[in-house]
């Protein structure tokens, strides 16, 4: 990981290539000199072709500047960038921006050209922002040098922005100011051909100034750094947010078992968000309003919230949206009632959410101290207030000095108060200056994008308890390698059964049998009624052939349908077929688990409910490995059939510490095994009370010739496949 220290911080800065036919060159000049921006340090312009460039003096060269500088923003031809690079690095500027375009973005050449560029800066130990990208706005720093008019008034905060696009950097600046969202620093990353994303979030744990990261994100280039810089990140106690663009259909390479259908792509990016407590949201406005009131809040203590609002319409969209947003709205107690019912008009009711009404018109200090009544409720954990910024005002030292009052209130609560608008309009000067006179917090933009921040947030909050409680838990256990022979190919039920049970993972009492007497006496052993089913290799759809016998009850029906499916699978060219022998299972729950080897972030374990929840309602959990027993036993709690786990319907309560233990194993078992395991699966593992089992497996080896495509045919796939019926 590139070390960021000092590149965000230079105490001067060369514009090489600096002329006035580019617009890059005058906004980026602007940028730095402009008084607003206040940035404190020296600026040198380089033009070996002109002396005056933006009416002021340019130097032929770095050289000429007479002094190294801390930061070159280099805007040359793709030709001249090397060569300026060299020259920096021999006057000791170790720091550069690189805004041209013309690199990997274009394929071909421009790659080639990208290339070069990295391996210079390897060579001369260089850190290099872009190239194609546009810069970086240090708002806490006053430095910006940033290649595009930056929208004023800049407000600073502690929101810091990484955005895998340039276009999208300047929009998301102006909505974060519209908002009153103040940032730390905003990057725009270009090609990252040198930094990286996770170099730049790196460096924003490590800021002070930040206290919540926006990523927008096309790409991950790096899934183990961003899974270290990310779990570094929780730790510290600051939230990512996220937008991660390229949502896809487009299903796992290994999908020739069921869970390679539930472990696509973006479902495991979802699994990597959820495990890192990464918030991830779906549009630009979620992402800087979500980021802002984290920025804001810190850790919420809970989801119980308490609604304080001046309007009946707006409590019930409020209503509807915590619903949706998993947010508890308990009653008030008899004693926060009371003290209600003496702040609010006696037309008013009291109840969560509270309408003040339109009274707040005569009495500017009413839902503020209703706010103040409501967050003394023992039974919420934090306090919603609807309250606008307005945008004109007849007299700015009542308006300032109501807010002011309300502010105090605000700050002094038990429990934290968020306040959000009604709808997402921009605040205005007249906002911004009520704001700055009067101390007022963040305002929300919207009650839509407001409740979503607000779940976003209690959500993080939680995910964030969990890892500090894991922390003081020790490190995890290091990986046990798992060695086994023959790892090619794939392995059907009674290969994979039996190598799962050798591991700890409980199998249903399986016998091969090669003939009807054989079949008989494990019958008897095995306990009646049985199921008989061919065990051979590549052999495709054992039922549509006669390959399956269920639910038999003597040995003269082993037999006869020992002799039966023989008979049958010789037609069909398998005329030394085995089979194997387990009891019927009539009862219980069945689950899909499963591991598949993700391309990017390595083997995957998904958790589903089995039979018709897994092929139609696709109810499943995903994890990356490696997990816990207690993240495997969260997973179990986010699946929608986890009732019927509960005992539901009459059925047999399951322990779920004792079912997570073993889809554990199942996990340690994939990561034991190393680089070689492309797929495992076990479809079902039967759940009914204390008795877990499972009754059929799959594994699947990684093919030498490619290290990443599963090998067998789909005969054996849909072989090894097939569900042996509880």
């Amino acid at each position: 990981m590139t070390t960021m220290d000092g590149f965000f911080t230079p105490s001067s800065v060369a514009l090489v290539g600096a002329t006035d036919k580019s617009g890059w060159s005058l906004s980026t000049f602007n940028n730095l000199r402009d008084p607003e921006h206040g940035y404190p340090g020296e600026v040198y312009l380089v033009n070996p072709r002109t002396e005056v460039v933006h009416d002021t003096q340019a130097y032929p060269s770095l050289t000429a500047i007479g002094k190294p500088v801390d930061l070159a923003y280099v805007m040359t031809p793709v030709s001249v960038v090397p060569q300026v690079l060299r020259e920096g690095a021999a006057l000791g500027t170790r720091h550069y921006v690189v805004l041209t375009a013309g690199y990997g973005e274009i394929g071909g050449e421009g790659a080639v050209h990208e290339q070069e560029l990295a391996d210079l800066a390897e060579e001369l130990d260089l850190v290099v922002l872009g190239p194609n990208g546009n810069g970086f706005i240090n708002a806490a720093m006053k430095i910006n040098p940033y290649g595009l008019p930056i929208p004023k008034p800049l407000i600073s905060g502690n929101v810091g922005v990484v955005l895998q696009s340039g276009g999208l950097a300047s929009n998301v600046l102006a909505f974060a100011q519209a908002r009153n969202i103040g940032v730390s620093l905003l990057t725009s990353m270009g090609n990252e051909t040198v930094v990286s994303v996770t170099d730049v979030v790196s460096a924003l744990v490590d800021d002070p100034n930040t206290k919540s990261i926006a990523l927008f994100l096309e790409a991950i280039r790096n899934p183990e750094e961003f899974r270290e810089v990310a779990a570094r990140a929780l730790a510290a106690g600051k939230p990512i947010v996220a937008l991660k663009v390229g949502r896809s259909e487009k299903a796992s390479r290994t999908a020739q078992a069921h869970t390679g259908a539930l472990v696509g792509d973006d479902k495991t990016v979802d699994a990597v968000f959820k495990q890192l407590g990464i918030v991830r949201v779906e549009s630009l406005e979620d992402l800087m309003v979500t980021a802002g009131l984290l920025a804001e809040t810190g850790p919420l203590p809970g989801r119980r919230i308490g609604v304080v609002t001046p309007s009946g319409g707006a409590s019930e969209i409020i209503a509807d949206r915590a619903e949706m947003e998993g947010l508890d709205l308990p009653d008030f107690s008899p004693e926060t009632t009371a003290a209600l019912e003496v702040i609010v008009p006696p037309f008013a009711t009291v109840a969560n959410p509270l309408d003040v009404t339109g009274f707040v018109l005569l009495d500017r200090t009413l839902l503020g101290r209703a706010a103040e009544a409501a967050a003394k409720e023992p039974g919420i954990d934090l306090v919603v207030l609807l309250q606008d910024l307005p945008k004109a005002t007849p007299s700015m030292e009542d308006t300032v000095a109501a807010y002011t009052a309300n502010a105090q209130i605000l700050a002094n609560s038990p429990v934290p108060v968020v306040v959000m608008g009604n709808v997402l309009t921009d605040i205005n000067e007249v906002g911004r200056e009520i704001t700055r006179a009067s101390n007022y917090p963040m305002v929300l933009g919207g009650i839509e994008h407001g409740m979503a921040a607000i779940g976003h947030a209690v959500r993080w909050s939680e995910t964030y308890r969990r890892a500090q409680e894991r922390s003081g838990s020790g490190e995890r256990a290091p990986v046990v390698p798992v060695r086994t022979q023959d790892a090619t190919g794939v392995w059907a039920e009674h290969r994979a059964g039996s190598f799962l049970r050798e591991h700890g993972v409980p199998i249903v009492p399986t016998e091969l049998v090669s003939d009807a007497e054989a079949a008989a006496a494990a019958a008897d052993q095995v306990g009646y009624p049985v199921v008989l089913k061919a065990a051979a290799e590549g052999l495709a759809h054992k039922s549509d052939i006669g390959g399956v016998h269920l639910g038999l009850v003597d040995a003269e029906a082993v037999s006869a349908a020992f002799n039966a499916m023989q008979a049958s699978l010789a037609q069909h060219g398998h005329p030394d077929a085995e089979a194997i022998i387990q009891p019927m299972r009539s009862a219980g729950t069945e689950l899909l688990v499963g591991v598949v080897r993700d391309p990017q972030w390595g083997p995957t374990l998904a958790v589903a409910m089995g039979g018709i929840w897994v092929e139609v309602m696709a109810d499943s959990a995903l994890r990356v490995l490696p997990v816990d027993r207690q993240e495997v036993r969260e997973a179990l709690e986010e699946l929608r059939g986890v009732s019927l786990l509960r005992g539901a319907r009459g059925m047999p309560a399951t322990d779920l510490d004792a079912l997570a233990a073993v889809i554990h194993q199942v996990g340690e078992i994939a990561v034991g095994l190393g680089e070689e395991l492309e797929s495992l699966e076990i479809n079902p593992l039967l759940v009914h009370g204390d008795r877990i089992e499972a009754l059929d497996a799959l594994i699947t080896w990684r093919a030498d010739e490619d290290n990443g495509s599963a090998p067998g045919s789909d005969a054996e796939i849909t072989d090894a496949t097939e569900r042996r019926r509880a």
